[in-house]
C-alpha cells in the first residue's frame, strides 16, 4: 500500500481512509504497509508509528495487516515491531538491513538476534535491487527452522530464484511464498507460489485478485487476457519517468486523479508536474474501460 502523505511529515488521513476501503472492496486479503511502494524508509518514526495505528483501526481485523519493520538500526526495528503488535498487526516484514551491505552469515546472525525479539510472526522480504543484499536460498532454507518466520516475500525479479525458494517449501510446508512484481504474479502462482504484493493494487485491486484467482484455478485463457492488462499498466503507467521512483509517482498520480489520495512523495522526490500528470490522465482514459467490467 502507498502512503497517503499531504505533506513531508504529515498523512492525508481522509486520502488514507478512502485508500484503505477501495483496496478492500476490491476483494485483496491483506495489506503491506511500510514496504517499498509505501516509501517506509523514507518515513519519520512518528508518521509510521500514525500510519501502522490508523491502518489497523480502520482495518478492524478484515484482513491481515502485514508491517515492514527494515531499516538500518536493530533498536528501531524492534520499536516499529512493538508499534505494530500494540496497534493489532498480524505480521512483520523484514528486509536486509541496507547502506553497508552484509554477508549471508551476517544476515543470518542477526535474523537470529532480531527473531527472539519481535513480537509478532514475521516475513522476509528479499528486496536486493534496494538493499544490495540478497536473501539467498540457502539462507531462506536456514530461516525455515525458526518456526516463527512464516514466509518470503520475493522481489528479485527473477523467476529462477523463485523456482529455488518454492523448491524448499517440502521443509516447511506451512510457509507462505509471495512475490513483488505484478508481472510475475500469474506465473508465480502457477508455479505453486501463494500469491502477491503488487503495487498496482492500490488503484486496481480487481485486476490483480482476478488474476491470482485464474492463475490459481488454472484458467489459463483468463490468465493470458488479464496478464495483457497488466502488462498494459506496466509498460504505460510506469514508465513515465526516468528513474525507479517512477512507479511510485504513476500509482499516486493515478489515485490523486481517481479521487483517492493525494500524490504527494517523501522527501527527496516530488510528484509528477503537470506534462507527466497529464499523460497519467491519458493513460486512466485508456484502461478505465478495459478494466470496467472485471
Amino acid at each position: 500500500m502507498v502512503t497517503p502523505l499531504r505533506d513531508r511529515d504529515a498523512l492525508d488521513v481522509p486520502g488514507l481512509e478512502r485508500l484503505i476501503e477501495h483496496i478492500l472492496d476490491g476483494g485483496v486479503q491483506g495489506l503491506f504497509i511500510l514496504g517499498t511502494t509505501g516509501e517506509g524508509p523514507s518515513l519519520s518514526y512518528r508518521l509510521r508509528k500514525e500510519l501502522i495505528e490508523r491502518t489497523c483501526h480502520q482495518v478492524n481485523r478484515r484482513v491481515p495487516v502485514l508491517v515492514g519493520i527494515t531499516d538500518t538500526a536493530f533498536q528501531e526495528s524492534l520499536k516499529v515491531a512493538c508499534w505494530a503488535a500494540d496497534a493489532g498487526a498480524d505480521s512483520l516484514v523484514v528486509a536486509p538491513p541496507y547502506y553497508l551491505p552484509g554477508s549471508q552469515s551476517e544476515l543470518q546472525e542477526y535474523l537470529s538476534h532480531l527473531v527472539p525479539a519481535l513480537p509478532l510472526p514475521l516475513f522476509l522480504y528479499n528486496m536486493p535491487a534496494l538493499t544490495k543484499v540478497a536473501m539467498e536460498p540457502d539462507t531462506v532454507r536456514r530461516a525455515m527452522d525458526e518456526p516463527r518466520i512464516i514466509g518470503l516475500k520475493d522481489s528479485s525479479c527473477s523467476m529462477i530464484y523463485l523456482h529455488r525458494i518454492l523448491a524448499l517449501l517440502p521443509h516447511r510446508p506451512d510457509w507462505s511464498v509471495l512475490v513483488g512484481p505484478e508481472e510475475m504474479l500469474a506465473d508465480a502462482v502457477l508455479a505453486r507460489a501463494h500469491g502477491g504484493v503488487n503495487g498496482g493494487a492500490n488503484i486496481f485491486p480487481k485486476l490483480y485478485v482476478k488474476l491470482y484467482e485464474a492463475a490459481k484455478s488454472a484458467d489459463m485463457v483468463r490468465v493470458r487476457e488479464l496478464q495483457g492488462l497488466v502488462m498494459r499498466v506496466s509498460e504505460t503507467l510506469y514508465r513515465i519517468g526516468k528513474y525507479s521512483s517512477a512507479i511510485v509517482k504513476g500509482i499516486k498520480g493515478a489515485l490523486v486523479l481517481s479521487g483517492i489520495c493525494d500524490d504527494f512523495m517523501a522527501e527527496p522526490f516530488r510528484r509528477f508536474r503537470e506534462p507527466e500528470r497529464e499523460r497519467v490522465r491519458q493513460i486512466l482514459d485508456e484502461l478505465n474501460p478495459l478494466l470496467k467490467n472485471l
